[in-house]
């Protein structure tokens, strides 16, 4: 499967449908228990990764929120 990830390129050895669950799990997404992911330019709730699939020609943001300062 063909995908954009980040803006860049990628391709997964996975049959359609992927979850975004899976997804994360095969390319090996650093703390996905913060991460924030935009499908086709739609923000993710985390609650729906599991039932929300990815199909080839997508794109994918895997977003981090960090707080900081004073």
């Amino acid at each position: 499967m063909n995908l954009t990830v980040n803006g860049k390129a990628a391709t997964i050895a996975e049959e359609t449908p992927v979850s975004i669950t899976r997804l994360l799990e095969a390319l090996q997404v650093e703390q996905r228990e913060y991460v924030t992911v935009e499908l086709n330019g739609d923000i993710m709730d985390r609650g729906d990764f599991e039932a929300t699939t990815v199909k080839d020609g997508d794109t994918v943001e895997f977003l981090y929120f960090m707080g900081g300062g004073r």
